[in-house]
């Protein structure tokens, strides 16, 4: 009986430490002045030959650099991941978490149509354009299918003609939604995006790299509303990834609000003009069994969603695996890029490696 009782302690002891070790292994590490680094990633649950896999993959297509983090340590991480590249449209998954404080504290009503603020544009915007709201940009549902500048082609060739579609009822990927919703941050806040990027989010969570002056607007006769594209490296990428996976939280300090985490990056759309599955507050918002996957290739799991730029710019937010995925390509490169198909193989790749 003693014998019995002695080996139910020590079984009660090591299922103890199991559990503990397991809980924190699980526990999230905020990187200091720099990342923390797995040196087992087969400890994380990580195979390293299909890890090698993946970078293999990424070699035959124009990756330029991945990061991988989960729990706050990088896995893994090849390429230029220290250079600064150019965000394209992840730009605006940036400026709707900016947005959080100054909605939640009333200096910006969402609910406040562009006539009442005194948003125009020229040529000028219609009454019925008028009663489009500022939550309608982020949510891009605002009907102004206005010229618009930074567009590409395909952006392009799928707007609606103007005045086809009333305000909130019609999404459509549309820039002028996104360039008005930088001109109303500066109106409201006073404050200018790049130095507002830098104080409320970069040099909180310890950027290494950004600075105001890698910001530049981009302004044309298409309309009055400028682009605000900027460079940034993988790493500082995924520092915004990290902030994104735990609800705005760093390290014990509330950098974005909590509630504004999950409404800007809640189902609010379905995507299918852009065949994805959702779209949030200016993020892209996985939704199982739309007509679309979040992306080709590869199933991620409901409550995943993405800030996107062109050429094959991704910051990836995967949270029932505490997780974030950087991808960036070199698009100083005249056609340099990485198809979402051609993505969505490289992650599924290292998805696979992560289930072992």
């Amino acid at each position: 009986m003693k014998k019995f009782t002695s080996n139910l302690g020590i079984i009660s002891i090591v299922l103890f430490l199991s559990f503990n070790l397991s809980v924190y292994s699980q526990k999230t590490v905020f990187p200091g002045k720099h990342w923390d680094k797995a040196t087992d990633i087969l400890s994380m649950g990580y195979s390293p030959e299909k890890l090698e896999k993946a970078r293999e993959y990424s070699e035959t297509i124009k990756t330029s650099a991945v990061v991988i983090v989960e729990n706050g340590v990088i896995v893994d991480e090849w390429g230029e991941v220290d250079r600064k590249f150019r965000t394209h449209s992840m730009r605006k998954s940036f400026l709707s978490e900016m947005y959080g404080q100054y909605v939640l504290n009333g200096t910006i009503d969402l609910d406040k149509t562009m006539k009442e603020i005194g948003i125009d544009d020229v040529p000028p915007l219609s009454d019925v354009e008028n009663q489009a709201t500022i939550r309608d940009c982020l949510k891009a549902r605002s009907g102004i299918y206005h010229d618009a500048l930074y567009e590409s082609q395909g952006m392009k060739d799928r707007k609606p003609p103007r005045h086809t579609e009333k305000p909130g009822t019609h999404w459509y990927y549309n820039n002028w939604d996104f360039n008005a919703a930088g001109t109303i941050f500066e109106k409201y806040t006073g404050k200018k995006i790049f130095e507002a990027l830098k104080a409320s989010i970069a040099d909180p969570i310890g950027m290494e790299s950004y600075e105001v002056e890698d910001g530049e607007y981009v302004t044309g006769e298409e309309s009055i509303h400028a682009a605000y594209p900027f460079i940034i490296t993988a790493h500082d990428c995924a520092r915004f990834g990290l902030l994104m996976l735990n609800k705005g939280n760093w390290d014990g300090k509330q950098i974005i609000a909590k509630e504004w985490v999950e409404e800007s990056t809640r189902y609010h759309s379905d995507a299918t003009l852009y065949a994805s599955d959702g779209y949030g507050y200016m993020w892209w918002v996985s939704r199982k069994y739309n007509k679309f996957p979040h992306l080709p290739n590869v199933d991620v799991p409901e409550g995943t969603y993405s800030a996107r730029g062109a050429g094959g710019h991704y910051i990836m937010v995967i949270p029932e695996y505490n997780m974030v995925v950087v991808h960036r390509v070199d698009t100083f490169i005249r056609g340099n890029s990485v198809s979402a198909d051609e993505f969505g193989t490289l992650l599924n790749l290292i998805l696979e490696a992560r289930n072992n």
